[in-house]
């Protein structure tokens, strides 16, 4: 009894050899996200970072008089004019956490701006208004909820540097903190604080009657 076998053309054999990179690319992405999988091969980390070295160092005069917590859930979108969100596209949710500091800059103080009575009994000083710093992005309270990519995404994800890299959703994150903070009650708590503060001291100095403003 004879078998004849017959060949494939040759699109099939093409059309199978692409199916294979597929499901390779895919068993890849499952071994990288399922727990417990992810050291199966036995890998280890080693850090080989250099010496940390002190660039410069800056006096700091102000003083950080309050300090808010900030979470945002970020909903980012990005898509393909031409092509369907299972081909290309990506939505992120994330969360981020993070903390705004609100300071006086004791600094700028002149002389001009404290004015002592001969008793040494009253004191008025004037200071500038508190300002908010950088906001802080905590790590280990940030966190993506849900990733949704396409599969030219996924495949692209294989051969970038930073695979699933969450860059954008953390600086919206950033920025919407940062809003959040100025329209917030922060500054003005910063001021009542430092001004509790600078009474203490000076009434713990011996003055009796203490004045503190804020410039126009």
């Amino acid at each position: 009894m004879t078998t004849s076998i017959k060949r494939l053309p040759g699109w099939a054999k093409v059309l199978s050899a692409f199916v294979l990179v597929l499901v390779v690319l895919f068993a890849g992405l499952r071994l990288a996200v399922l727990p417990g999988l992810r050291d199966v091969f036995g890998t280890e980390t080693n850090d080989r970072s250099g010496p940390t070295l002190l660039k410069s160092i800056q006096d700091m005069s102000r003083y950080d008089a309050a300090s808010g917590n900030f979470q945002v859930v970020v909903d980012l979108e990005k898509d393909a004019k031409y092509l369907p969100d299972a081909l290309r596209g990506t939505r992120t949710l994330y969360v981020g956490a993070g903390t705004v500091d609100s300071y006086v800059d004791l600094g700028k103080i002149d002389d001009k701006d404290v004015t002592v009575n001969e008793d040494r009994t009253s004191a008025t000083l004037r200071l500038p208004h508190a300002a908010l710093g950088k906001p802080a992005l905590d790590p280990d309270h940030s966190y993506a909820v849900s990733k949704q990519r396409g599969l030219l995404d996924r495949i692209g994800d294989i051969f970038s540097d930073n695979p699933n890299g969450e860059q954008a959703v953390q600086k919206l994150a950033v920025e919407h903190i940062s809003d959040a903070a100025k329209d917030s009650q922060l500054t003005a708590r910063a001021e009542e604080n430092t001004t509790s503060m600078l009474k203490g001291l000076l009434t713990s100095l011996g003055f009796t009657e203490v004045k503190v403003t804020f410039a126009t």
